[in-house]
């Protein structure tokens, strides 16, 4: 037997969907503009002989190679990253064509989108934010119970999760401690220092407040640390999605798109 709850309310929906829209094309666009320099370094300058990521193309043997170096790790990324395209049509090129915004070399439009739809992002959030205060959903909704917090029931929860077995009933209804503890991460702590990193690359705002480049280490630390950031949320966006394969896609999509979610309401449900 099955019952259709609420579960996102209106304001949840429409911002989770602008999310969407805003990241992709951030993502994409942000990887266009790396591409004019793909290597990263810490502190205030680049030291051009020792990135500690970087993808080039490099020859190998008489023959042009893909090599993304992080560290001391050389990895051959050949037609993926740094040497990329169809075999015979291949290019020099941080990340591929395919995945970038425009997919040609562009760098004044990739900044174009980038600042527009980061804009878009952070008003965004910044409605989803002052909604969850408000109405609280925040406190409510997403901040862990004392139970919730104790080691042995996260560890609980990490195990079944890991086992693909998950919450039906009436604990189906609520997220569970690892949602919330995702969700929080990347809502007090990586979509914050995503906006403060990229405000330290901006000369205009490294002129109205210079302090911020230098809390963060630097403008190249700062490229660094906004790359790494934007990686961390494409990993959460992944396990996000696996989740939502994993838990009946068609439910899960009409739960963000209606607000409605089927639970088990059957003996097995509990």
């Amino acid at each position: 037997m099955r019952e259709l709850v609420k579960r996102h309310g209106r304001v949840t929906r429409l911002t989770h969907w602008a999310n969407v829209l805003a990241m992709l094309v951030l993502l994409t666009s942000g990887l266009q503009i790396f591409n004019a320099h793909p290597a990263l370094y810490w502190g205030h300058a680049s030291t051009f002989a020792s990135p500690w990521l970087s993808m080039s193309k490099q020859e190998i043997g008489g023959e042009p190679r893909g090599v993304t170096t992080i560290g001391a790790v050389r990895l051959d990324t050949t037609g993926v990253l740094g040497w990329s395209g169809a075999p015979g049509a291949r290019e020099q090129r941080g990340f591929p064509a395919w995945i970038t915004l425009p997919s040609y070399r562009d760098l004044a439009t990739g900044r174009q989108w980038h600042l527009f739809f980061a804009w878009v992002f952070v008003a965004n959030g910044l409605i989803y934010l002052a909604w969850s205060l408000i109405s609280g959903h925040l406190r409510r909704d997403l901040w862990p119970t004392r139970d919730q917090l104790r080691p042995s029931h996260i560890l609980h929860e990490f195990v079944t999760h890991a086992r693909f077995r998950f919450p039906k009933g009436d604990a189906a209804r609520r997220y569970n401690i690892l949602q919330k503890l995702a969700y929080l991460v990347v809502i007090l702590v990586l979509l914050p220092l995503m906006l403060a990193t990229g405000l330290s690359m901006s000369p205009g705002f490294n002129a109205a407040a210079p302090w911020l480049v230098d809390l963060l280490g630097g403008r190249q630390s700062a490229r660094s640390l906004h790359f790494i950031s934007a990686l961390l949320i494409v990993g959460f966006v992944a396990v996000h999605l696996i989740m939502v394969l994993a838990t009946g896609p068609w439910n899960q999509i009409r739960g963000m798109i209606t607000g409605r979610f089927a639970i088990d309401t059957g003996k097995d449900a509990a």
